[in-house]
């Protein structure tokens, strides 16, 4: 229907194109001001006019030519407002959101997006700052992929670097394979911990730790050894955690598999005269485009990460051919970022110009900021299962009977996490707080999925009931109805504008609008009614509303219960 209104506008309106007049098409907040509402002040310009008068003129030449989709069409101020026949409308947006690739986009066909994301540091516990990049970029993974791109998920694992040699320092010193063995990913945690202690005090052991990952780079058995049992360690872990998240990846190609790579990086800014020694160290001056130099071997002949990434990034665009590169980090990785897109495009690959960086804010705990280095660390292991534990309580006291409920349990508490990272634009700081997460009437994941169990019970209390291709859209014109059919229609919109803007938030919040126009419906439109035209069409809404939900909450990595 909006695309009608569209043509009709287009049809009446020569001076602005299609996309001009679809950006500029509202949806009324109030439904006593039309379905669709379209202000007229950009055409003052074109037209000469007051946009009230202009307005008036394009309202009287619509109502003139008849068309059929409306009610009326009424001008209140700048604004042409279109009230639209409600049978027809209801059928219209009915027979658009019942079908199975409602919000598919084939946009991306034939297209790769990369797509860097969660890329944990070896040896180090995955705590809840992970949890943010991997998040937001498996649900990203999935908005791509619902328009249509082949994406390639990569875990690009910090497993290279001198954090390793004050690794090796710190077992030699203070741990044991026995420790190791038993303790696991928490006993190099503790040791990791201790080394950056006793190095505020003794500076010689950060010496010693990158003459050990010199070593490493030299291809040092031992070191090589050591750093391979501690990543070998550290993978069982984020596995573990991937499971329980629900997410998969590609590829686990960090770090340590370019670093045989990086000579290339080297010798094509040799060629292009972009590599300057200073103090020993070797780097591109980015002074021109207000930037830091970015290093790129370090005075000691080691590599630095922004070559990696510069090595990744000629491997992934020999290998994928990506049409875009996204990386999902930290908002501190921003210079980083602008840095290395910059040396690209100095080495004159036009493709720099499809290199995106994705920052999120912090995450934060009453108020205190996390630091590995210091071990104030809140394990993400530790919350999601504290999280299923709290929501296994809840049950067990609103219904006790409810049938695999560790299951259940384990979606919403889960579920619950996912939302409350998502609900907000990425940059904004994610704090934990257990009420508002955990809460089944607020604007939360619990929510959501709980509305999408109340559908799932209309049919268990209906019992086995076919729903038919045609049903009477007379009965669909009442308010509650029809906020909650237009509402369901933005879907495709919002999926594309996620995409665009890299912001899973609008899918969330979708879901919650959804949700809250259901429950609206739910309450005003009794649907076990005895007429069976009646009966059957909101069973109708019913059935699409359950499938936008399923399908808006799957884009953010979300499962949904059939009962709560």
């Amino acid at each position: 229907m909006k695309n009608k209104i569209i043509d009709i506008l287009s049809e009446n309106i020569e001076q602005l194109d299609k996309e001009e007049i679809a950006a500029a098409l509202e949806i009324p907040k109030k439904t006593d001001m039309g379905d669709f509402a379209f202000p007229c002040f950009k055409l003052a310009k074109v037209f000469r006019k007051a946009p009230n008068m202009i307005a008036e003129e394009l309202t009287a030449q619509i109502n003139e030519k008849g068309y059929d989709i409306f009610d009326k069409v009424v001008n209140v101020g700048a604004y042409i407002n279109f009230f639209l026949a409600k049978k027809a409308f209801a059928k219209e947006i009915m027979n658009t959101v019942d079908t199975p690739d409602f919000g598919q986009g084939t946009e991306g066909e034939g297209k790769t997006v990369c797509i860097d994301y969660s890329s944990p540091n070896v040896a180090k516990n995955f705590h809840v700052g992970h949890l943010r990049t991997t998040i937001i970029g498996n649900s990203l993974y999935k908005i791509y992929s619902k328009l249509g791109y082949h994406v390639e998920r990569i875990n690009h694992l910090g497993d290279w670097g001198t954090q390793f040699g004050k690794l090796i320092v710190a077992y030699k010193k203070w741990g044991s394979k026995e420790a190791v063995e038993e303790n696991g990913i928490d006993e190099l945690m503790k040791i990791y911990v201790k080394f950056h202690q006793e190095a505020e005090k003794d500076d010689s052991l950060n010496d010693q730790a990158r003459e050990w990952f010199v070593k490493m780079e030299q291809g040092d058995e031992e070191a090589l050894s050591i750093w391979q049992w501690f990543k070998d360690i550290s993978l069982v872990e984020y596995k573990r955690i991937y499971k329980l998240l629900g997410m998969d990846f590609d590829h686990f190609t960090g770090e340590s598999f370019y670093r045989d790579k990086t000579h290339e990086v080297v010798e094509k800014l040799q060629e292009k005269d972009l590599l300057v020694e200073s103090e020993g160290a070797h780097i591109v001056p980015l002074d021109d485009y207000d930037m830091a130099p970015c290093l790129i071997m370090k005075k000691d002949g080691s590599s630095i990460y922004a070559t990696r990434d510069l090595a990744a990034l000629l491997y992934r665009k020999r290998t994928y051919n990506f049409d875009k590169c996204i990386y999902v980090t930290g908002l501190e990785q921003k210079l980083h970022f602008a840095q290395v897109f910059k040396v690209i495009e100095l080495l004159g690959y036009d493709w720099y110009q499809n290199l995106v960086h994705v920052p999120y804010g912090l995450v934060s705990m009453e108020g205190g900021k996390l630091s590995t280095r210091n071990g104030n660390v809140i394990y993400a292991e530790q919350i999601l299962h504290e999280a299923i534990e709290k929501i296994h309580e809840i049950i067990n006291e609103k219904n006790p009977d409810l049938p695999n409920k560790e299951e259940v349990s384990r979606q919403v508490g889960i579920g619950a996490i996912l939302f409350n990272d998502l609900y907000n634009q990425r940059i904004k700081d994610v704090i934990f707080n257990w009420d508002k997460i955990l809460n089944f009437d607020g604007e939360t994941g619990p929510y959501v999925q709980y509305t999408y169990a109340r559908c799932a019970s209309v049919f268990r209390k209906v019992g086995a009931v076919e729903l038919p291709a045609e049903i009477d859209y007379s009965v669909l014109t009442d308010d509650a109805t029809m906020n909650l059919l237009k509402d369901l229609t933005r879907f495709p919109e919002v999926i594309k504008e996620a995409a665009d803007k890299y912001e899973p938030f609008m899918i969330a919040r979708f879901a919650v609008s959804v949700a809250q126009h259901f429950n609206k419906f739910y309450h005003d439109c009794q649907i076990n009614v005895e007429e069976e035209n009646v009966k059957l069409a909101r069973l109708k809404v019913v059935d699409v509303t359950m499938k936008v939900i399923k399908s808006a909450l799957d884009l953010l990595g979300i499962e949904c219960p059939e009962q709560m």
